[in-house]
């Protein structure tokens, strides 16, 4: 049974770091004493020593050790081994990069669909949809494959922002880019606002959190759907 929690941020305005989640969590790890964490996202550049540090002292709160996947000489093993998982945001070009150059994405993929628990944010819950087409992040590198692990049967826009009426900006919102995609890919989109994410458990798929996802379907007008719907495409 899988067991993934997929969400749109790592850190609400005003609050610490995965300070919304950590109910959620103690949970969704229940029986895990360590969890590998995959940094290589890297959000402003930082290192993936000082990213897992900040990593470990959050999860020290719940009682979960946490290793980074770059300290492993064999990182293909410990994940292999692994008792739960966890990738952070930053740039979603460069983990799938580093994933698909390290041929770690289908190893990781297999694990996760073999029932050990997935936590992702931002680029961590991009990489759980079927590629990484819809991130908003710029392409400060070349993957040499935008397929992700497929871990929902469509793709995510973490941070998902809606349009703001009082301002001035004249550049596309994230709905017309999305409607973009849609122009030549079928694939649906779920819009992540910030405080919601996607639980998966077992065969089923849910909207969770504070706040309504934003639904995009080719050829379909966009649709809310509530905390707690069932996601089915």
């Amino acid at each position: 049974m899988k067991n993934v929690l997929l969400a749109s941020t790592s850190t609400l305005f005003g609050e610490e770091y995965l300070a919304y989640l950590l109910p959620e969590l103690s949970g969704f790890f229940n029986g895990v004493s360590e969890i590998v964490f995959i940094p290589f996202a890297r959000p402003g550049g930082i290192s993936h020593d000082d990213y897992t540090e900040k990593v470990r002292e959050t999860f020290a709160t719940i009682g979960i050790k946490v290793r980074g996947l770059h300290t492993f000489s064999e990182p293909e093993a410990a994940i292999a081994k692994a008792e739960g998982f966890f990738t952070g945001g930053g740039n979603t070009f460069l983990l799938v990069q580093q994933l698909h150059d390290l041929n770690l994405m289908e190893v990781l993929k297999q694990r996760v669909e073999s029932g050990i628990p997935y936590l992702g944010t931002s680029a961590g819950s991009n990489i759980g949809g079927v590629n990484m087409k819809n991130t908003n992040d710029m392409p400060i590198v070349y993957p040499s494959d935008f397929t992700t692990m497929g871990l929902v049967p469509f793709n995510l826009n973490a941070h998902y922002l809606d349009p703001d009426p009082e301002s001035t900006h004249n550049g596309e919102t994230r709905e017309t880019r999305i409607k973009e995609f849609h122009v030549f890919n079928d694939t649906p989109v779920v819009g992540l606002r910030e405080g919601s994410w996607v639980r998966v458990n077992g065969s089923v798929v849910t909207t969770e959190g504070s706040k309504n996802s934003r639904i995009f379907l080719a050829n379909t007008v966009p649709y809310e759907l509530k905390p707690g719907s069932v996601l089915k495409f």
